[in-house]
């Protein structure tokens, strides 16, 4: 892989953009991915390549809500197994299928993932319905159990699905965790979150070991978008009461329905 100077920086530019989307509304994968493919790097390394980059952004992300995702520690480590191997089977599925069957599914991926980020407000507001105020939210992990044992499967199994998702190919898996979470949850929403984005870390991390493996990784682009995407989490945290996220969610989408027509065109 050879980029010039300028190719670097729009890799760079990339990363910092969806380190900072990620933070504030979720769906920067739609931003990353498709300025790889456009600087010429084949759809299914360019995916892998952006699993690998942006992980330094959700470990940054997991760690800023530490306090929140504490409490609910233990039940935390029995869903992180399941996202574990979840993103592992995600990622073999990714480099085991033909690299011409990925990028016909390119395009269906991202118009899913662009439905995920319109409905996002919606399905925030339905899963404050069922959060509790937080006198009232249950002890042990602010409320993060399921309620009964067949809850608790059902959860468990949903959650196994989205990280073969994420581990595949990744944008909108935080959306998809959150609506899992919020559902078999009573509590605080910033609980389920916090639970979110610790998952999302696990399910790329563990995705991203295998990749390191795959021969799939474009190692030239990884330092300058792993720096990035740790800056641009950082900046999106300071610049969530500044921009609105509606809007940001809607120049995300925007721009994923015109990559998605162009994996379609071409």
């Amino acid at each position: 892989m050879s980029l010039t100077a300028l190719g670097y920086a729009a890799a760079g530019g990339a990363a910092v953009a969806a380190g900072v989307v990620n933070a504030i509304a979720g769906g920067g994968t739609l931003i990353s991915f498709p300025a790889l493919v456009g600087l010429g790097v084949p759809a299914v390394t360019s995916n892998v390549t952006n699993t690998v980059s942006l992980l330094p952004g959700y470990l940054a992300g997991s760690w800023a809500q530490r306090q929140e995702l504490a409490p609910q520690i233990e039940h935390a480590r029995g869903l992180a197994s399941l996202g574990g191997l979840g993103g592992l089977g995600g990622s073999v599925l990714l480099i085991v299928l033909p690299a011409k069957d990925f990028r016909l599914a390119v395009p269906y991926l991202i118009v899913l993932s662009c439905a995920l980020l319109l409905v996002q407000d919606r399905l925030r507001r339905a899963l404050q319905t069922r959060s509790l105020p937080d006198d009232q939210a249950a002890p042990c992990g602010l409320g993060s159990r399921p309620e009964s044992g067949g809850h608790r499967a059902l959860q468990a199994v949903l959650v196994f699905v989205a990280s073969v998702y994420g581990g595949f190919f990744g944008a909108g898996l935080g959306i998809m965790l959150l609506a899992v979470l919020g559902v078999f949850r009573r509590g605080p929403l910033s609980g389920a979150n916090a639970l979110k984005q610790a998952l999302s870390f696990v399910i790329n991390l563990v995705a991203a070991l295998f990749f390191l493996f795959s021969g799939r990784v474009a190692w030239a682009v990884v330092p300058v978008m792993a720096v990035g995407s740790l800056a641009g989490g950082l900046l999106g945290g300071k610049l969530v009461p500044v921009i609105p996220e509606r809007l940001l969610r809607q120049v995300v989408v925007l721009a994923g329905a015109a990559v998605a027509a162009s994996f379609w065109a071409g």
